[in-house]
């Protein structure tokens, strides 16, 4: 019974993967999962996920479809809302000194004006859009998931996710560690990035200044546009990877209007078809995007076929962002900027890389600290005040309190990312004391990451890094090294 039942399963989130692919890349207007859900009904019902929750018994692959049968359930009762939102999104735009400009395209617009009141602007209309178009709909979804929670006997979606092993509680406590232990190191470090960049003071910066302050424009001329994909091909080829013979990867490069900005992956087939999806921009936090997705697309595109769907599909997914941001990272990491910039100009990119990054983690470790109220809450009328309150804590900038609710990663994916800055950490560690800081030239790195990412999510992140190297996951440790970059001795 169950072989056939992660059969389907595999074919529903293909079917779901080709939708969302489709819509996002902006080859269809409407994203229409419906259907795909009421093909496949079966597989994530009430009961059935009630039937597959009776028989776990501990971690496992028992677990993982279990969980699975629960999000594809939670996913079921929200699909209506979420469609909507979807279409919603990808119709809405704002005027702009005669010009209308697609909603989905103001954080890019924002990013590249250079008109500071122009970006507040743009940044009113986009919240005003949010509060009044975008919240309606989504707090009616956030009701709809709190009372399917309690079907599937959780107590919350804090209780359920604990019970999915999720280390809600021991990556809280580390997440308030980072956040205390990096506080003046943040400040200092983003006090220096905003005059560098944009020539203003930290009781000057608001929201709308982040985007153009993260797309180090300046740096453009040696990130071009057109540069992008070469420079991939260039990377994957010193691992031994040809991009251009991997025919289960396929890359979308067409501009079309309703297009994701960024860039992102979808695996459809794993590892059979996985598309990598981008618009190109230029700029290095758009090169950091395309490896971060390309990440994505070799893990996914090396899993093994003989894996069961809960290991090709499912699993840690702390995993796969790990490898992510291991390609992320090379745009930040002297050794590689050596081939495109001076070694005092990689020097420099590589401590403006790690403010982002610190500011990142602090925006997740913040994140964590809201989902969990958040979820746990039946009031929600103080969540938009304590969302501001938290991120402004964490970030120094003050975000927009009508993105309470918008601004969230489902399912907790939150912790997958905080997890995988520290596993990547220890990737990249092992990686420059076997092969050197130059990793990313040599076949020999290639063929052991080619190994570690046939492993699909069979093991989840710690398990990888006790076999790697003895080594275990921790924020601290990740908040030692950018103070070294940061703040050298």
């Amino acid at each position: 019974m169950l072989d056939g039942y992660r059969e389907r399963a595999d074919r529903f989130l293909a079917e779901l993967e080709e939708e969302t692919y489709r819509h996002f890349a902006g080859l269809k207007p409407e994203l229409e999962l419906a259907e795909i859900h009421e093909r496949y009904s079966d597989l994530t019902s009430l009961e059935q996920a009630r039937r597959i929750g009776e028989r776990v018994d501990g971690a496992g692959p028992m677990r993982e479809l279990w969980r699975f049968a629960c999000e594809g359930y939670l996913g079921a009762v929200t699909r209506a809302g979420d469609e909507r939102l979807a279409t919603l999104e990808a119709r809405l735009d704002v005027d702009s000194d005669g010009e209308r400009i697609a909603f989905r395209m103001l954080g890019p617009e924002m990013a590249n004006s250079g008109d500071r009141e122009r970006r507040a602007r743009l940044e009113q209309a986009r919240s005003v859009l949010v509060e009044q178009e975008l919240n309606p709909i989504m707090l009616d979804l956030r009701e709809r998931l709190r009372a399917a929670v309690l079907e599937l006997g959780g107590e919350s979606a804090v209780d359920l996710y604990r019970r999915f092993g999720f280390p809600l509680d021991d990556l809280a406590a580390q997440a308030g560690s980072f956040l205390a232990e990096t506080e003046g190191l943040y400040e200092r470090a983003l006090e220096r990035l905003l005059g560098m960049r944009l020539g203003l003071r930290l009781d000057q910066v608001a929201r709308y200044d982040t985007p153009r302050l993260f797309r180090a424009k300046h740096w453009d001329a040696a990130f071009p546009a057109e540069r992008m994909l070469s420079a991939l091909k260039a990377t994957l080829a010193g691992l031994g990877i040809d991009l251009r013979s991997q025919q289960n990867v396929e890359i979308d490069v067409a501009s079309r209007p309703s297009k994701s900005p960024r860039a992102f992956c979808a695996p459809i087939e794993i590892p059979g078809r996985v598309v990598l999806v981008i618009s190109p921009i230029g700029g290095p936090d758009d090169w950091r995007a395309l490896f971060h997705e390309a990440g994505h697309t070799e893990h996914y595109a090396h899993t093994s076929a003989d894996l069961p769907f809960e290991h090709r599909r499912r699993g840690d997914d702390a995993v796969t962002e790990g490898w992510a941001f291991l390609f992320e990272g090379l745009i930040s990491s002297p050794a590689w900027l050596t081939r495109l910039l001076g070694a005092e100009e990689a020097r420099e990119l590589d401590w403006e890389g790690a403010v982002q990054k610190l500011y990142f983690v602090r925006r997740y470790c913040a994140k964590l600290q809201y989902e969990l109220e958040l979820h746990a809450a039946t009031d929600l009328s103080e969540m938009p005040a304590r969302y501001v309150e938290l991120q402004r804590k964490a970030t120094l900038i003050e975000p927009s309190a009508a993105d309470f609710l918008r601004d969230l990663d489902e399912g907790f994916y939150c912790t997958s990312y905080l997890r995988a800055w520290a596993f990547e950490a220890r990737v990249r560690a092992h990686l420059c004391t076997r092969f050197g800081s130059a990793w990313f030239e040599s076949p020999e790195a290639g063929k052991l990451l080619h190994e570690l990412w046939s492993l699909g999510q069979r093991l989840s992140a710690d398990e990888l890094l006790q076999e790697l190297d003895g080594s275990r996951l921790d924020l601290l440790a990740l908040a030692a090294e950018l103070g070294e970059t940061l703040e050298p001795a």
